[in-house]
């Protein structure tokens, strides 16, 4: 697992970039780390204004909870067809479309996954059974 750098690391290579020492390549090359962290560091501050590791951000957001859970059944069980994204904005959501995807599929709930679909029905298209594949594939057969 990659550790993060030091508060101490980060401070110089801001140091050495705001000096001109060199070009965030040099930069990067002159501490060990790569162009890519340089960069990121850079776009941390002038967003942020901190330098510390984000670490407190990455990984898998919370699974919903119990509440937001029960909206979700609610309106489900109201409006079966909605799609994931209008389900995240009835139920007034921040979260990604992925974890109601999950939470619906944990909770055994289905809902309609495509927009431009026609809502299904069930009518019979023909009123008598096509043929056998066997009985039609005789007449095709040459025989020499």
């Amino acid at each position: 697992m990659k550790r993060p750098i030091s508060l101490d690391l980060r401070q110089r290579i801001l140091v050495s970039y705001d000096q001109d020492e060199g070009t965030r390549e040099e930069i990067a090359h002159r501490y060990r780390v790569s162009l890519g962290m340089v960069k990121k560091l850079l776009q941390q501050r002038r967003q942020t204004g901190d330098i510390a590791c984000q670490y407190h951000r990455c990984g898998r957001r919370p699974d919903l909870g119990m509440e937001q859970r029960q909206k979700l059944r609610a309106l489900v069980n109201r409006k079966p067809d909605l799609t994931l994204e209008e389900l995240r904005q009835a139920a007034q959501l921040d979260c990604t479309i992925q974890a109601i995807h999950y939470a619906l599929a944990a909770m055994g709930l289905t809902y309609k996954k495509r927009r431009s679909a026609p809502v299904n029905k069930t009518v019979r298209i023909s009123a008598e059974p096509a043929a056998t594949g066997a009985a039609n594939s005789r007449r095709g057969i040459r025989r020499g």
